[in-house]
């Protein structure tokens, strides 16, 4: 169950809207190491708030902050402008906010109507239950149809998809269980280009129908064709906090490449 701390309530950003998550001065330790250190992210309705950072940059330390499997050393956690607290997972889920890990967390060789349903399968009958698989089948097919993906075939095994299928497939599965906010973990990475823009296109679809998304990657162009809001991480701390009408994707990629410190090193070299 979370909890709210007695912290005050700020005024809520321009504009009147309250943002789904917020995180304001968080920051993460492990003994003597600090993973993260001054963190500042919103993500609203209707929003997707990219997370840039190359490996080692805090991004996964933030990930399970806001999901729930850590908590912050200090800072403060709000959901819907309430401090919050999470204990575990669980908590997160209960408010609405899902993650979508690279991994996936299906089973290849199940259908897809099995891995949409994992661990919360529908069950028909009053004294000896058994599966509704057939109950399971049309919701999944309709679920998946609303954000414009055609499974031919649920009863595929979900390891014969494609990877920008099998991801679309785990952002639906999180939806249909109540999620509002969506953490994707690196959702494109290792993907073609034509499987990056399917997911791409399913994160704009879920934020047109008024999901808060924080998109965890490193890749600038990815994020800049679906990013309202953009935050970058390096070596723990926040470098960039910017709207998408502050910044431009040659900035943007500039300043996830290095920025100033590049800049400087590419002029040493030409000397």
């Amino acid at each position: 169950m979370s909890t709210s701390t007695e912290a005050p309530i700020e005024t809520p950003p321009a504009g009147g809207k309250v943002p789904l998550v917020e995180l304001r001065d968080v920051g993460k330790s492990y003994g003597n190491i600090i993973a993260l250190k001054g963190i500042n992210l919103r993500v609203g309705a209707g929003e997707v708030t990219g997370v840039l950072g190359d490996n080692g940059a805090g991004k996964s330390t933030l990930i399970k902050i806001i999901a729930g499997l850590h908590q912050p050393t200090e800072g403060q956690m709000l959901v819907d402008g309430e401090p919050t607290l999470f204990n575990s997972p669980k908590d997160a889920l209960n408010k609405g906010i899902a993650t979508v890990y690279q991994d996936l967390a299906v089973v290849s060789l199940m259908p897809v109507w099995r891995n949409f349903f994992l661990g919360q399968e529908l069950r028909k009958g009053k004294v000896l239950k058994s599966l509704d698989a057939n109950a399971m089948r049309a919701t999944t097919k309709s679920e998946l149809a609303k954000m414009g993906i055609d499974l031919p075939d649920v009863d595929a095994a979900i390891g014969s998809l494609s990877g920008g299928q099998r991801q679309c497939v785990a952002i639906a599965r999180a939806v249909f269980f109540g999620a509002r906010v969506l953490i994707l973990d690196e959702p494109t990475a290792a993907l073609g280009v034509k499987q990056s823009g399917m997911v791409l296109r399913y994160i704009s679809a879920a934020k047109e129908q008024g999901f808060g998304v924080i998109f965890i990657t490193h890749n600038p162009h990815h994020a800049y064709m679906v990013g309202d809001h953009f935050v970058l991480l390096n070596r723990g701390r926040q470098k960039l906090d910017c709207r998408y009408d502050e910044i431009d994707l040659d900035k943007l990629t500039q300043e996830m490449a290095g920025g100033d410190e590049l800049e400087a090193l590419t002029h040493e070299l030409r000397r």
